[in-house]
């Protein structure tokens, strides 16, 4: 499964913000976190975060593009959208 995900680094704490329209239909999902967006510490900050969030492996989350943006494309390997979705909602906001 893939999530688009839009990163906040250096926030003051790590966690998933809610999900946010782009004007065109698609949906990302918002992440803080507090590492600062140098030297992949906050890639390795969001990647530790979906995982736990999901329940997954850290190994079962990559993040596929946007490793130098803000704008990211995470896969995340044995799970399903709909599954991922209901352990998503409530860990929002």
């Amino acid at each position: 499964m893939r999530l688009s995900v839009r990163a906040q680094p250096r926030a003051s704490r790590n966690e998933l913000v809610g999900l946010i329209e782009d004007g065109r239909g698609r949906v990302s999902l918002k992440v803080s976190i507090t590492a600062p967006p140098v030297e992949g510490e906050a890639n390795a900050a969001i990647v530790q975060l979906l995982a736990k969030v999901l329940g997954v492996p850290r190994r079962d989350v990559s993040i596929v593009s946007g490793e130098g943006g803000r704008a990211k494309v995470v896969d995340v390997r044995g799970l399903g959208s709909v599954e991922a979705l209901s352990r998503i909602r409530p860990s929002v906001g």
